[in-house]
Order: structure tokens, then sequence, then C-alpha cells
């Protein structure tokens, strides 16, 4: 006989300390439902820090000469510390599930979840980082921030999600702004900043599809155990990548590795702060309120980052920038009205 399983309340604190091993209920409460949207706002701004962090990493100085980091080198650092700690929470979580008497996704979830997960975490961090080479930190946030339309789109072709007016007018109105800001923004300017935000908005589209691969996938493997194993291959593929990148160019691991320690001290805070905490929040909020809503929470991200930007960055931000950034923040909060509306309808 299967064992029932143990239903998680949304008023205990444990929740929120434990949540990279919370289990998901198909079955939730309107307040685990709220739960989901205070994790993807808090992954969100902890996702926005990430681009702060890998500014401060690839900027010269501190004993790091200019081009010594290499972009694969810095996710490397940030696999390096973060998949050890999904590979002990993944045992957790399969352990517990025997112990509990629940059976185990099959072979083929695993596949699934280790393919979603080098596109969301292998190749679209690669993209990301290497975006960031060439681009300020807000123009990356902002155009990363726009992969909602990715999902709008992509989840109304392939995946049935119903198509509105108002949906396609809000995501116009969110490219709009980011269109005044190239047009006269202080922040879209600099030697290749087209090649760098044709990088990031090619992460932007692979991330919105990796939203909708990974819900079906968080439902029926929880989000821990998903989020584990998507972390997991994809950390195996950029340790791949980073032998064969060294060993290509005649450079030893160790010598890649021969970094200052502000660097290695950055890889750990991208780690922990940027990738571990908010990956489990956001894919459990996938798991409570779906990829749309998770998307279009994202609209914290752009603020997050213009803060941290010109606060620690010290990254220029004109009235044209501000008045691009209100533009498309209002047309992504516009279509999460609209979205949410929607669903209540139905």
């Amino acid at each position: 006989m299967t064992a029932v399983r143990p239903k998680v309340s949304a008023n205990n604190l444990r929740e929120i300390s434990a949540a990279p091993l919370l289990s998901d209920n198909p079955d939730l409460s309107g307040g685990q439902r709220n739960w989901g949207y205070v994790f993807a706002a808090i992954g969100t701004v902890m996702f926005a820090m990430k681009a702060i962090l890998v500014k401060l990493a690839f900027a010269p100085g501190g004993g790091l000469s200019e081009n010594q980091l290499d972009t694969i080198t810095l996710i490397m650092l940030r696999m390096g510390f973060s998949v050890p700690v999904y590979l002990i929470i993944g045992w957790f979580v399969l352990r517990r599930r025997r112990r509990e008497g629940l059976p185990l996704p099959g072979v083929g979830l695993f596949i699934k979840a280790a393919a979603v997960g080098c596109i969301a975490y292998y190749i679209c961090s690669f993209l990301d980082f290497s975006g960031l080479k060439y681009i300020t930190a807000q123009l990356e946030r902002l155009l990363l921030f726009t992969y909602p339309a990715f999902v709008f789109i992509l989840g109304a072709l392939f995946f049935g999600k119903k198509v509105t007016v108002w949906g396609g007018a809000s995501i116009a109105l969110a490219y709009a702004g980011i269109g005044m800001i190239f047009l006269g923004g202080d922040i879209a300017t600099g030697e290749n900043v087209l090649l760098g935000s044709g990088l990031v908005v090619a992460c932007a589209f692979l991330f919105g599809l990796s939203q909708l691969l990974s819900k079906p996938l968080i439902n029926r493997m929880g989000s821990s155990l998903y989020t584990c194993a998507a972390m997991i291959m994809a950390g195996t593929m950029v340790f791949i990548h980073f032998v064969v990148h060294h060993t290509v160019q005649g450079t030893g691991i160790s010598e890649a590795l021969d970094l200052p320690p502000r660097i290695w001290a950055l890889g750990a805070m991208i780690a922990l702060f940027s990738t571990l905490i908010p990956s489990f929040f956001v894919n459990i909020a996938i798991g409570r309120v779906g990829p749309q809503a998770v998307a279009t929470i994202g609209m914290l991200s752009p603020i997050a980052t213009v803060v941290g930007a010109v606060w620690i960055l010290k990254e220029p931000f004109g009235m044209v920038d501000a008045a691009g950034t209100a533009v498309t923040i209002f047309g992504i909060a516009l279509y999460t009205w609209f979205d949410r509306r929607a669903r209540l309808a139905g």
C-alpha cells in the first residue's frame, strides 16, 4: 500500500528555511499558491544580482589581468561551488521518498530534466555571461527580463496556451521601452553592444522555452528533485566544456584556476546567492503558480539590477533609461495583470 504523502503547511516557517527539500502537492490551497508568488519574487531578485557579481568578476584589477578570466572558467566556479550541494540535497530527497514509500521517478523523467537543465543552466548561462562582457548589467537584465514574451509566443505556438490581444499588446509595450533605450539611452552604448544584446536575447529565448518545458517535469518529479537533476547535468556539461576548452587552448587546469581570492569569493557568491537559493525558489514557484506567472513576476528584476548597477558598478542611468525601463516594467506588469485575470476567469 502506498504511503500517504504528508501535507506541508504554508504557514510553517520551516517551509522557507527548508525550501530545497520542500514537497510539491498538486492540491494546493490559496495560501500555498501565495507562497509560490513570494518564492518567485525572492528568487527573481536574487537572480538579478548575478549580473552585478559577474560584472565585478570580469572587471580587471585586484590581481586579475585583462582577459585572464574567460566565460567558461567563471561558470565553472559557479557550478563547482553549487553542484556538490545539489548532489547532497538530491540524495536526501531520494532517501526521504524511499522512506515514505513514494515511487521514484522513471529514468525517462530524469533524462528529460537533465536535458532541460542543460538548456536553462548551461547554454543560457554561457550566452548570458558572454553577453555581459559587452553590455551593462542594466541592459542585460532588461533584455533578459523580456523572456515572458518568449513564454507567451512559444506557449501559444506549441503548448496550447491561450493568446489574448491584451497580452500581445502588453509584450509589445515592454519591447517599446527597450527600443527607447537603444535609441537614446546611456546604458545601451559601447563597443559590441549589438553582439552582447544578441547573446542575451538568445539566452532569454532559451530560458523562456525551458520554463515551459520544466512545468510538467516539476509537477511529476517535485521541484527539489527536478532542480537537482537539472543542475547536476548542467554542471557536468560545464565541467566537460571547461576541460575541453583549456585543453584546446593549451592551458592547464591548475593554471586556469590560478585566480585571485576575490574571483573565488565572487564565484562562491554567484553559486550561493544567484544560483542555489533562487533556483529552488523559482522552481518551487513554477510548480505552484505556473511558468507564465513566474515569468511576469520578474518585473522586480530590472529594478533590483538598476539599483545594484548604479550603486555598486557606478553605471550611468539617464532620463531616457529611466523612461524606457519604466515602460518595459509597466508592459510586463500589465501582462501579469491580464494573465492573472484570465486565470481567475478560467
